[in-house]
């Protein structure tokens, strides 16, 4: 576990160990739970298809295509769960492959209207 105070900004590393050189990672989705076995029920949205959630989420630059920076504030659940569990997809890319995820950012999704 990592204790932190409220509101203290917490910056957090990912990094792709391969022997492939040509690879690159994306943060596609981060959420928390109280629970560190269930992100469905009780979930708070930190980023989702690359686009922040939270107004305190940040990606940062990074200086290898091999490893992922982002940060955040620390917060909780109300006061009746002690703990915030992190869970975050990341996503695997081919380096300077602009027509993949890795490099498309924020992806919003519209849902359309399906006429009768």
């Amino acid at each position: 576990p990592y204790y932190v105070d409220m509101d203290q900004n917490l910056f957090l590393q990912a990094s792709l160990h391969s022997s492939d050189q040509n690879l690159t990672v994306f943060v596609d989705t981060c959420v928390a739970s109280p629970d560190s076995s269930d992100f469905t029920t009780l979930v708070y949205e930190l980023t989702k298809s690359g686009c922040a959630s939270d107004s305190t989420y940040v990606l940062f630059p990074s200086p290898r295509s091999d490893v992922a920076r982002f940060g955040f504030n620390s917060f909780s659940f109300v006061n009746r769960f002690p703990s915030v569990f992190l869970q975050c997809e990341l996503v695997v890319c081919r380096y300077h492959d602009y027509s993949s995820r890795c490099y498309q950012g924020c992806v919003s999704r519209f849902k359309r209207n399906a006429d009768s």
